[in-house]
């Protein structure tokens, strides 16, 4: 008796899936979006105004290139932040703080912040996170002393082909985007020399 063959490429395809989304960082919190119980209003969260406030920025017409035309809230003080206002020099940090790659790399950010602060700008974006208050409390003790924005919905998913945290973003003057570095830092020579190359910015 002939037995039908078991379907060998789905399961091929499946399993490239499958390690294009382990490699690409944490993934998204699927279980635990935006409507997840437990999900806290990140302007409402004890410890906030410890963080950085999140600038006020002049409407600006959307650059060919640029930033997504998104508006999102401030996970510390400060009004809701349009990305396609912003303007470079900037470094873009998409983090969680459940996500382990992003807690290993945050030492470097914070390094750059405190090094060379004054001629490059960083912003973070805590990504599909439903603990808000334990995002302001890994900010805090990471020292990551800059402004941090909230994308609970994933606004941000499609614009930065976010597979998940943590990406990084490369802004220059002009609001063009012009890298995206996806998964975790690996040195702080790294991230310093993606800053240097993409953005002419060197200290």
């Amino acid at each position: 008796m002939n037995h039908p063959r078991p379907p060998v490429r789905r399961y091929a395809v499946l399993a490239a899936l499958v390690l294009l989304a382990v490699l690409a960082g944490c993934g998204d919190q699927q279980a635990a979006g935006p409507g997840a119980a437990g999900t806290s209003s990140a302007r409402t969260v004890a410890g906030a105004q410890k963080l950085v406030s999140c600038p006020s920025t002049p409407s600006r017409p959307p650059v060919t290139n640029g930033l997504p035309d998104v508006s999102l809230p401030c996970l510390g003080n400060g009004p809701d932040v349009r990305l396609a206002d912003l303007r470079g020099p900037l470094v873009i940090n998409v983090w969680a703080q459940w996500c382990p790659p992003c807690r290993q790399e945050s030492p470097y950010l914070a390094e750059l912040q405190k090094k060379a602060g004054g001629k490059v700008k960083l912003i973070g974006i805590d990504y599909d996170d439903p603990r808000a208050d334990e995002a302001v409390k890994f900010a805090t003790a990471q020292k990551l002393d800059y402004p941090h924005l909230v994308d609970s919905d994933k606004q941000t998913r499609v614009p930065f082909k976010i597979g998940g945290p943590p990406l990084t973003a490369f802004v220059d003057a002009k609001g063009a985007l012009v890298h995206i570095h996806y998964g975790a830092f690996k040195s702080q020579q790294e991230l310093d020399q993606l800053v240097e190359e993409k953005l002419g910015v060197s200290w």
